[in-house]
């Protein structure tokens, strides 16, 4: 009886772990604009206008369950295309990662 209710526990406490990671990728809203943000690399980017620089960091765990890198990246990725909308920019630039679930952008306007 004892092992049953630890195994339901168990198994509850690995359902909640789910639903809370994938519920952690859609909570990233998504800007009006966002999606015509590009993702270019610093050497292309030399003739446009600098709009700034932007630090975004998303939940990177969920209780002990590490959440994948691909998944983390993709939310810090439209947080950053979040950003470049309010700032006024077309174009982001991945920059240094601080620590995992944390990085750095840049924000070019690089379109008339």
């Amino acid at each position: 009886m004892k092992s049953s209710r630890t195994l339901l526990q168990l198994a509850g406490a690995a359902l909640t772990i789910a639903a809370l990671s994938g519920c952690a990728s859609r909570m990233i809203g998504e800007r009006i604009g966002s999606d015509q943000i590009v993702l270019a690399e610093a050497a292309t980017v030399a003739q446009c206008q600098t709009k700034g620089k932007v630090n975004v960091s998303v939940m990177s765990e969920v209780a002990f369950y590490t959440r994948s890198a691909e998944s983390v990246e993709a939310n810090l990725l439209q947080m950053a295309r979040n950003a470049a909308v309010d700032n006024g920019g077309d174009t982001v630039v991945k920059g240094a990662s601080m620590e995992y679930g944390k990085r750095s952008f840049e924000v070019f306007k690089c379109k008339p």
